[in-house]
């Protein structure tokens, strides 16, 4: 569908069903004690990331009103090892008039976001999504301009930003130690056993996922846009699906019932995750959801190689790749500037032991080599997942400019969808051909 045609649609449906149910106003005020949070999307990303966590971290502040699943066994399963009591709903329409959140959290499939952000700031909730945001330009046009209609506020989680690691290369490019940034290499490599999962799972479809440029890759644009501040302006892509899906020598439905489970490297075992086995399996029959799909199945329509140019518009260039089928996992970054140069390096999972450290160089020019070691022993993304969910939850100081909203998520996504054009036409696409944003020369 046209941008257009897509955004006239979806506010013109979807203002006239919230206007008619008279649901705008959020009733937070001093008689609730805590702040009432939903979710909608009970996956195991929503369960460990989103609602175990903040329980713990959070729950003498805030309290879960509501659950919502298009499955409805995954959601009861969801409620029960998470310990909540809340409402369960497998309509979402219902549990936002029913529970009326101050915040709806959104962990449904990437492909999905837009319909449940723009619903829910209608409904009067502000928005926590996971990241992408949404996976095109024209559901990324209506979010946007759903939030000005609403005045609700999207916050996307971005948690590689919150890690030490990452805020110390941003601390170091803002203290000009290496002058003015000129380019940047950056590399990403995802392992043949997670790597390897997103072309098991829905994300292995284009249409579900954007493709891991958007899914995957926002992430790392998201940090290039912050590290770099400024926003991108073309985008120049290239990609192809060589080693999984129509590639592989053998292949099944799914691998639990494979009959080359005994030969297949891949071969990954999901009844010994219990969570990921009672989330998924046991709730099979309500959408057919396979978690432990074969990562050779020829529907597979996402790239496993890429590699993206970026140019800025304060003219800083960026040459970027992502590879799905690496031995071990990270990525290695360096920053060009007019007094020096910024190596940095992360291995976040390899089949040998390191030092528990994560490294920075800075290379001044004539002068001398500097090695800034970074402790990795901190869980969940470097401890990037504690510092987000304490800014989202209880948002306080943001001196490093950490927090994300809607441009940020916007722009992030824009550079991946870009990327993703570029391939399918051969040709370098213009941000600002993609929605109404004006891409600018440093961040708003």
């Amino acid at each position: 569908m046209e941008r257009k045609t897509f955004i006239k649609t979806a506010g013109t449906v979807l203002a006239g069903s919230l206007i008619s149910s008279g649901l705008h106003a959020n009733p937070f005020g001093a008689s609730n004690k805590k702040m009432r949070v939903a979710m909608v999307g009970t996956g195991n990303r929503g369960m460990e990331m989103w609602c175990k966590p903040v329980i713990k971290e959070f729950g003498d502040q805030l309290e879960f009103v509501g659950l919502c699943d298009i499955n409805e066994g995954r959601v009861k399963y969801f409620r029960e090892a998470t310990k909540l009591t809340c409402p369960i709903y497998t309509d979402f329409d219902k549990m936002m008039q029913e529970t009326k959140p101050d915040k709806l959290i959104v962990t449904t499939v990437d492909g999905f976001h837009h319909q449940y952000i723009i619903k829910g700031m209608e409904y009067g909730a502000d928005i926590v999504s996971e990241k992408p945001m949404t996976t095109t330009e024209a559901k990324c046009q209506a979010i946007l301009d759903a939030e000005k209609r609403t005045g609700k506020k999207v916050t996307v989680t971005f948690n590689y930003r919150y890690s030490p690691h990452r805020q110390k290369i941003y601390e170091l490019l803002r203290s000009g130690a290496i002058g003015d940034i000129m380019s940047v290499d950056f590399h990403w490599y995802l392992d043949v056993y997670h790597g390897a999962d997103y072309f098991r799972r829905w994300h292995r479809l284009r249409e579900n996922s954007g493709s891991l440029l958007v899914h995957k890759s926002s992430h790392h644009f998201d940090l290039l846009n912050w590290w770099i501040d400024s926003d991108p302006k073309t985008v120049y892509g290239n990609g192809s699906l060589d080693f999984y899906g129509k590639n592989g020598a053998v292949r099944g439905e799914n691998c639990r019932d494979c009959d080359h489970k005994k030969d297949c490297k891949f071969y990954w075992d999901i009844t010994k995750k219990k969570d990921l086995y009672k989330l998924y399996v046991s709730n099979y029959q309500y959408d057919h959801y396979l978690r432990d799909g074969c990562v050779f199945r020829k529907d597979i329509d996402i790239f496993d190689k890429m590699a993206v140019q970026i140019k800025y518009m304060n003219n800083v260039q960026v040459s970027y790749s992502l590879t799905a089928y690496s031995p071990y996992e990270g990525y290695r970054i360096s920053f060009n500037g007019t007094k020096g140069k910024m190596d940095a390096w992360i291995k976040e999972r390899q089949p040998w032991e390191e030092e528990p450290f994560d490294v920075i160089e800075i290379t001044t020019n004539f002068g001398k080599k500097e090695t800034i070691k970074i402790p990795n022993k901190e869980a969940g993304h470097g401890g990037g997942d504690v510092r987000i969910r304490k800014q989202v939850f209880t948002p306080g100081e943001d001196p490093y400019k950490q927090n994300a909203g809607s441009r940020d998520g916007s722009m992030a996504i824009l550079i991946g969808i870009a990327a993703r054009n570029s391939i399918d036409s051969g040709k370098p696409v213009n941000i600002a051909d993609l929605t109404d944003l004006i891409p600018q020369v440093k961040k708003v």
